[in-house]
């Protein structure tokens, strides 16, 4: 009987984007769904962004462009890293890529082999460990739970480490949680970094500029984590780019030159017209960027204060990103229609098909006692399903 690889039977499918299609499925039927389950911003693309992709089609960027993306592309990148980020990156440092998934991916498939172990604090981005997988590694889960604001310590890191670990994963600000690492939070987990041998920390910082507390710290900054640190980052978020999939990492270049054979030979340089769109993101008025930021932070504030009128939800305030991810646990055991909760995703359920919006269980993101609602919405979705949950929730005996 035929049957699909080992390689590939290791792999969960994506709770995120199952959700989501669920979420559509029913829509499709005629029911009015608020989908609150995919990490996406609700705005079009700014439009000197889509100028700028009109333009290339007619300048003809129709050809395959370079592996490692265009040189003005990787250009404009480091010349954002210095601007914004005080970092110094020679294009040679820099690879773009068919957006940041794949960036994570190359990172993850050059750097690990079968054994090595890989460090990924839970709540996770549910994909790291399933790439973890493909590349033939072992995941090992730190518990860095809602009681300290979801953010690992130094401490924490420190006694995972084996003999085995080969990396740390690292999103700041973080998918699901929305909790950002501060400056000196970052210089302890360096710190520890730094007195292991061949150990790494990819930062995913594809949030960077969702962030409510101030500028952006990454721990590429500190002295001697230049050469340990693969920051991965794109323009997906900070400028309402989903769709065009440009993703980059920024890493010391063996690795990139190592990523570069990879691409080369599972998918080459990524569109050329997105890549020149990309460009003009980084290199023209960046004022779109904190209009949707102060948008999102106007938002965080809003779901924050209705989440916390429903009874049951335990919620921190997010510092980033535009996910919630409030502790559900109360509700475990409780039931109605003869439907019983006993996990965060039997609970996302129950909202999807009595409440009629779609969440996403945090089992699949490492911590099945809450769950993550993305607030990249409008302000009435906002309210309206806030409402709808909280006469859901109310039912549950």
């Amino acid at each position: 009987m035929a049957q699909l690889s080992d390689r590939l039977n290791r792999l969960a499918p994506s709770a995120t984007l199952a959700m989501s299609q669920k979420s559509s499925e029913m829509k499709a039927q005629g029911i009015d769904v608020i989908n609150m389950s995919v990490g996406e911003p609700d705005f079009n693309t700014p439009d000197h962004i889509k100028l700028a992709a009109k333009k290339a089609i007619d300048d003809n960027y129709s050809r395959y462009s370079p592996v490692p993306g265009y040189a003005d592309l990787r250009k404009a990148i480091t010349e954002k890293l210095k601007r914004e980020n005080a970092l110094d990156y020679s294009a040679s440092e820099i690879l773009v890529s068919n957006g940041a998934k794949q960036s994570v991916c190359n990172a993850i498939m050059a750097l690990v082999n079968p054994g090595d172990e890989v460090i990924i604090p839970a709540p996770y981005w549910v994909s790291y460990p399933q790439m973890v997988l493909l590349a033939g590694g072992t995941p090992v889960f730190v518990n860095a739970g809602f009681e300290q604001d979801f953010k690992m310590t130094a401490q924490q890191l420190e006694a995972a480490i084996t003999p085995k670990t080969r990396m740390l994963i690292l999103c700041s600000p973080s998918n699901p949680t929305g909790s950002v690492y501060g400056k000196e939070e970052l210089k302890a987990l360096a710190d520890v970094i730094l007195s292991h041998d061949d150990l790494f920390v990819l930062a995913d910082e594809i949030y960077e500029h969702i962030n409510y507390i101030g500028h952006h710290e990454s721990i590429a900054q500190f002295p001697g984590m230049k050469e340990r640190a693969i920051i991965i980052n794109g323009v997906s978020k900070a400028y309402a780019m989903t769709g065009w999939r440009i993703g980059y990492m920024a890493a010391p270049e063996w690795i990139v030159k190592g990523c570069n054979k990879l691409q080369g030979q599972y998918t080459s340089g990524p569109c050329s017209v997105s890549q020149k769109t990309a460009e003009a993101a980084y290199t023209e008025s960046q004022e779109c960027v904190e209009q949707m930021r102060q948008a999102f932070e106007r938002r965080r504030d809003l779901i924050v204060e209705l989440a916390k009128d429903i009874p049951g939800l335990e919620v921190n305030t997010p510092q980033g990103a535009f996910y919630l991810f409030p502790k559900c646990s109360s509700f475990f055991g409780k039931s109605c229609y003869g439907r019983t909760i006993n996990t965060s995703s039997d609970l996302a359920m129950y909202l999807l098909e009595e409440a009629h919006v779609a969440t996403v269980g945090g089992d699949a993101f490492g911590d099945p006692d809450c769950f993550r609602m993305s607030y990249a919405t409008s302000d009435d979705n906002i309210r309206e399903a806030m409402r709808r949950i909280k006469e859901a929730l109310a039912q549950l005996k």
